[in-house]
């Protein structure tokens, strides 16, 4: 296997923006299909064609008389090896004391298929090629059975049960707040509204697709697992359970990752399968999935329903909000799916503003469709969606202007820290700055103005806002720790769990060292979960890593800079100086460079990003075709360290968020096929679907972590797709469009703005 190439290789006089960027723009970063060790074999998955049937035959005597096949496994092989299910990361207790009821996908099929797209069983040949054609004389007989292909489905009663310990389908009812609090409120307010929400299924589409490598060395009994993740140690839990391979006898190595938003936060049954198909075989063995298979198999993200009521004075102050939701889980539980539906929707179901009555209540039910996970926000943006296009339509059913209407229910300065009614704690949000500033960046007041000079052209101009909050990941840890080394020329290298999926880790944390130590950035290398170093962590999600890894940077650079001082205070320095780091560490032995060795440790939870988001747009009537013509982005996101990869992030985000709005849609027909199945009938943003996103970020620091940073990973998507939704929404109302469900795409607005047709 090759080395992995120095991201510190650079051209000489040429400027990058990260750290990163030489070996990623030069084709030299180290992603999992390029790691092939020699002598590898290679892993083709047979899938399940249908939504749900009963597997009543399987003869694979023909594909392992195939050429080249060393190995094919099915549900017998991995139960004999020890392998089960893939593991379902939280559980939660429901209404009324009742207990979760979880179903988890087994590594290979058991008995039955319950999605299109299913592991069935593995082949393993000496080539790709070898394995695809192999694959292909596979005689599996299905008994077809009747799909529940969406939750409405699922919960009629009469409706099949998917999975015998789940009645109903359904897995979880929970609830969260003061039930009789907002139905009192309801009851006796002066101005109610409804306005339900529905977060179609995304397909995620990491650049890089998903692949898994496994090596086993017989001497040492350990069997290394090269993948893209989120998180070494995550990955390395839920892969051991998943094998029934003990976690002390694998090694999970994940270098470059070409895009994750979630997707790479949990194992797939192809990690399983390599890693025992390795152990069985004694040789690697790997597995890269094609566009087709990671389409049709990746977990999807978003599929939640969120019906909201909402009850107001005359004068629009909020008295309560009601959400009842509906989690769409797929055919099981996967990775984090539980937490999406029940903690990341209620935990901010209050938003940026004072309500004294709140209460959710969320069903999770099992469908016949791919699981649904995390994706970027992972029900984050879902809840500020249901907040925020709430209020508009509040706004417009009883006459308030949307933005007083928000200024009036603002939690003010003042009320910080700010418990919610259902007792979430916000530590400092200033909400009144965010909502200035981007009125004033995108020239609310002269709107109409220009909405009539469009009206002249034959288009319809709409604008929107959203003034968004979210909470960032918790983590899944206690705490973040790194260590930090110098070797003889003075560079700093810092040994971390998390590892960058495009984030910029190894620029940010170089910053952070730069500004904490003084050792310019260009000094500092960071080495990510694959370094033989027992440290605890939590990888990325959540818009955490910065703060979270970052403030166990802060306290290594305090604890190296207490020793440094010691040090130079002993070996004569003058006294009330400090060392110049990057001259002096090479003049020290290297008994004296080890004494500046140290750890540092964090603990962080939650933070709350916020902030205002405007977007513009306009609608050709005539074919239903709109463009985004202006996008403003004022963002709270508390300490920024580097305002370009924040700016990234913020980018990212938003066209994400647009991708939402205006064109993605994973669809399944009535027999639980996909109707997207390709990049021919699954949309995409492309260049050019944004103008220039004109950001600022106003920075109220935080202190619930070391480094005052709140996060921005889930900022563009939370805030944008609340805003650009508003903003249709303010051109169609126009037009006798009630409501709408995303996505916008051209046809559906030309059919909305031409029902006779």
């Amino acid at each position: 296997m090759s080395a992995v190439p120095a991201s510190e290789t650079r051209l000489p006089g040429v400027h990058y923006a990260r750290r990163e960027d030489h070996r990623l723009i030069t084709g030299t970063g180290a992603f999992t299909d390029d790691l092939r060790p020699e002598q590898m074999l290679h892993g083709h998955v047979i899938r399940s064609p249908h939504a749900r049937a009963r597997i009543v035959r399987v003869d694979l005597s023909a594909v392992r008389a195939a050429p080249g096949v060393r190995w094919v496994m099915t549900s017998d092989e991995v139960i004999e090896a020890g392998g089960g299910s893939l593991p379902n990361s939280f559980t939660f207790p429901g209404r009324g004391g009742t207990t979760q009821q979880v179903a988890t996908m087994p590594v290979l099929a058991l008995g039955q298929v319950l999605f299109v797209g299913q592991p069935v069983a593995m082949v393993v040949a000496d080539t790709a090629a070898q394995a695809q054609d192999a694959a292909e004389f596979a005689d599996i007989e299905y008994e077809e059975l009747e799909p529940v292909v969406t939750p409405d489905q699922a919960l009629a009663q009469g409706a099949a049960q998917l999975h015998p310990n789940v009645p109903g389908n359904l897995s979880l009812h929970f609830e969260s707040g003061d039930e009789q609090a907002v139905t009192e409120a309801l009851a006796r307010a002066p101005l109610k509204s409804r306005h339900r929400v529905h977060t179609q299924r995304l397909v995620g589409f990491p650049m890089e697709p998903r692949a898994v490598i496994a090596s086993h060395n017989a001497a040492t009994g350990i069997t290394r697992l090269f993948t893209p993740s989120q998180g070494v140690t995550g990955m390395l839990k839920s892969v051991a359970i998943a094998s029934g391979v003990p976690a002390e006898q694998i090694e999970v190595l994940t270098y470059d990752v070409g895009g994750s938003f979630g997707l790479r936060s949990n194992p797939y049954s192809e990690h399983a399968l390599v890693v025992l198909a390795s152990r069985h075989l004694g040789r690697p063995v790997g597995w890269t999935g094609t566009r087709s298979e990671v389409i049709v198999s990746e977990y999807q993200g978003r599929a939640l329903t969120l019906d909201g009521s909402i009850a107001l004075d005359r004068d629009g102050r909020i008295l309560a909000i009601r959400f009842d939701d509906i989690i769409d889980l797929g055919a099981f539980s996967a990775g984090p799916s539980s937490l999406i539906g029940a903690r990341n929707l209620s935990v901010t179901m209050g938003g940026s503003y004072r309500i004294p009555a709140l209460y959710m209540n969320s069903k999770l039910v099992y469908t016949n469709a791919v699981p649904m996970a995390a994706y970027r926000g992972a029900g984050r943006p879902d809840i500020a969606f249901a907040i925020e296009t709430l209020l508009d339509y509040a706004a417009h059913e009883h006459g308030f202007d949307p933005v007083a209407l928000r200024r009036i229910n603002f939690i003010p300065p003042e009320a910080f820290p700010y418990k919610t009614a259902n007792g979430t704690l916000y530590d400092l949000c200033e909400f009144h700055r965010t909502l200035d500033r981007a009125l004033e960046l995108s020239e609310w007041s002269g709107f109409e103005a220009r909405r009539e000079a469009a009206a002249q052209q034959g288009k319809l101009r709409g604008i929107g806002l959203a003034c968004y909050l979210e909470a960032s990941g918790a983590g899944a840890v206690p705490a973040d720790t790194v260590q930090g080394d110098f070797n003889e020329q003075g560079q700093l290298t810092i040994y971390g769990v998390t590892g960058a999926s495009g984030q910029g880790h190894e620029t940010s944390f170089a910053t952070i060292v730069e500004q904490e130590l003084g050792l310019p950035a260009e000094r500092v290398r960071y080495a990510a979960g694959h370094h033989g170093r027992a440290l605890m962590g939590n990888g990325t999600g959540g818009s955490r890593t910065l703060y979270g890894a970052g403030s166990a940077i802060v306290e290594l650079c305090a604890r190296i800079r207490e020793q440094a001082q010691a040090l130079w205070t002993e070996l004569g320095g003058a006294p009330g100086s400090s060392p110049d780091l990057a001259s002096w560490i090479p003049r020290l032995d290297a008994t004296q460079r080890a004494r500046l060795s140290a750890e540092g440790k964090a603990q962080s939870g939650s933070t709350f990003p916020n902030g205002t988001h405007v977007a513009e747009i306009e609608i050709d009537p005539a074919t239903g075709i709109t463009d985004v013509v202006r996008y403003v982005a004022v963002d709270d996101l508390g300490r920024v360290i580097s305002p370009q990869l924040v700016l990234g992030q913020l980018q990212g985000g938003v066209v994400q968020g647009w991708g939402q709005v205006f064109c993605e849609h994973a669809i399944y027909d009535e027999r639980g096929q996909l109707s997207t199945g390709s990049l021919m009938d699954y949309a995409l943003p492309k260049a050019g679907c944004l103008p220039a996103v004109q950001a600022e970020q106003i920075q109220a620091r935080t202190e619930l972590n070391r480094v005052g940073a709140k996060g921005v990973g889930e900022a563009g998507c939370t805030g944008s797709i609340p805003a650009l939704t508003n903003a249709m929404m303010n051109a169609l109302r126009r037009q006798g469009v009630a409501a709408m469900d995303t996505p916008f795409t051209a046809a559906r607005v030309w059919e909305a703005l031409n029902p006779a047709a």
